[in-house]
């Protein structure tokens, strides 16, 4: 028992000392550096206390609550659709039908490609003058769109170029709704009951364990948004896409303000265990898990 314990720590060590070193540690550092006037070109680091979260919600700090409000508003847009778009392609992905692999195939393929790619690809498609949508919108003599170099359009405009690599979560979905026994299906044709009926009494709740999961990591990937800022807008067009991730980026490697962008990313960490928690808290009244129980 002894040995087969030792054995069993000896192997843990490697990724309790990768959690130790690269996660934990950092964590504490960025805590106390929060807590400082830190510049990586200043000479003497004084301790300041509280001053930098002071500053960013006195208002001291405008770019602070412009960013977190661009960023709230890129999530309420993002996570629905995400969920919603998501679930419903895997619902078609899992019909029995001719060519099921290819399709799969070809839903899951942009999620790998490599962001810069992608990001530029939807620069192009969205360019206003010479871009492929608004040349297809006008051909159609249907109104035209700045898309990503307008303030009104902007931010949905990133969220259409996020939808494009779904595909691990539509995978997931997939595994969810694969999993359903055959049998419920069968009982509803035999009380006569249709698609819907399908839907709404077996399928949906029977995938809402994937639904949590995947409402979670949506939200959290969607708050730390910062490819998008940082390679298809800049935070511009006028700071309309100043993601908070891009502005605690841009503080601390462009304007080296290592202690101020530490306080900025310990309130971000609040803000996603805030919604974190009150996503599992809520869970116990919708998400349903298989012999009856729930969360």
């Amino acid at each position: 028992m002894r040995k087969g314990l030792f054995y069993g720590l000896l192997f843990t060590v490697p990724a309790i000392l990768g959690f130790l070193i690269f996660t934990l540690g950092p964590m504490i550092a960025s805590l106390v550096l929060s807590l400082t006037d830190y510049n990586v070109f200043k000479e003497n680091t004084s301790f300041v206390g509280f001053d930098n979260y002071i500053k960013m919600f006195s208002g001291e700090d405008e770019l602070f609550y412009k960013s977190l409000g661009v960023t709230f508003y890129f999530v309420i847009l993002r996570v629905p659709a995400v969920i919603i778009l998501s679930f419903f392609i895997a619902l078609l992905l899992n019909l029995n039908v001719k060519g099921r692999a290819l399709f799969r195939t070809i839903i899951y393929l942009p999620s790998i490609v490599p962001a810069v790619a992608s990001a530029m690809i939807w620069m192009w498609l969205m360019n206003p003058d010479l871009g492929l949508i608004n040349s297809v919108l006008s051909w159609l003599h249907l109104p035209t769109s700045n898309w990503l170099y307008s303030e009104g359009s902007v931010i949905p405009s990133v969220v259409l170029t996020t939808l494009w690599g779904i595909g691990n979560t539509v995978i997931i979905f997939l595994a969810g709704i694969s999993g359903i026994p055959k049998q419920y299906y069968e009982a509803i044709d035999v009380d006569g009951g249709g698609w819907y009926s399908k839907l709404r009494h077996i399928t949906i709740p029977m995938v809402t364990p994937t639904i949590f999961f995947n409402t979670i990591m949506t939200i959290i990937g969607s708050f730390q948004v910062f490819n998008e800022a940082y390679i298809l807008t800049e935070g511009g067009p006028n700071n309309q896409s100043l993601f908070y991730v891009f502005y605690l980026w841009r503080t601390g490697f462009r304007d080296t303000e290592m202690g101020y962008a530490s306080a900025l990313a310990w309130v971000l960490f609040i803000i996603i265990l805030f919604f974190t928690f009150i996503i599992f808290k809520t869970s116990k009244s919708w998400v349903h898990y298989e012999g009856g129980e729930r969360s």
